[in-house]
């Protein structure tokens, strides 16, 4: 299974992916592009640490949606690395018919909620305001609703009494660092 990832910060859930893979983990799948909608972003140094093929792409004219030039533009890179699956990791951007269409039932997205609570920007802090007894993260299949594709799996921790943000934001990072490629892995067996 060829993945590429699409992400737009650090790059912490890529970079579990590839561990994964290098740890040999995924052995039906492997990773073939990384593409990046932020110039500077820690995701594109993954690219020469794992040999794996890392650029910017501007996703110009708008800024928190993937639509017009700047879709095109993905969608010409995304295909050129011809993906079995394209993964959401830390893309945030929301992603339009277009490229949808184009990876129409290839998409992945990782989401810091148990969703269907909690959707869109800040999940864990939505969940931390309203008192929730569990918290995790979601991987789910992309469609036009956001964070509202088919749940494919998900990861779960009880909040502890006196928990803070911060402790709950590392807690949840690191189930998705689990979750994410064993997704991946799943996928991969039935590909």
């Amino acid at each position: 299974m060829r993945v590429v990832i699409l992400g737009s910060g650090r790059g912490s859930n890529a970079e579990s992916i590839l561990v994964a893979q290098q740890a040999g983990r995924l052995s039906r799948a492997r990773v073939v592009g990384i593409f990046s909608d932020q110039p500077e972003a820690g995701i594109l140094s993954l690219g020469l640490r794992f040999n794996v093929p890392a650029m910017f792409i501007d996703p110009a004219p708008f800024k928190t949606k993937l639509e017009g030039e700047g879709e095109t533009r993905f969608i010409a890179a995304v295909q050129a690395a011809r993906p079995d699956l394209v993964v959401l990791a830390g893309f945030m951007r929301v992603l339009k018919p277009g490229f949808l269409n184009a990876f129409a039932g290839k998409i992945i997205n990782l989401h810091p909620s148990l969703l269907p609570s909690f959707p869109g920007l800040d999940g864990i802090g939505q969940a931390f305001r309203r008192g929730v007894k569990f918290a995790g993260c979601t991987v789910h299949g992309v469609t036009a609703e956001v964070d509202g594709g088919p749940i494919l799996d998900q990861a779960a921790v009880r909040v502890a009494p006196g928990e803070t943000l911060d402790s709950l934001t590392a807690r949840i990072h690191a189930l998705e660092h689990t979750l994410l490629p064993t997704v991946i892995a799943r996928l991969s067996e039935v590909e």
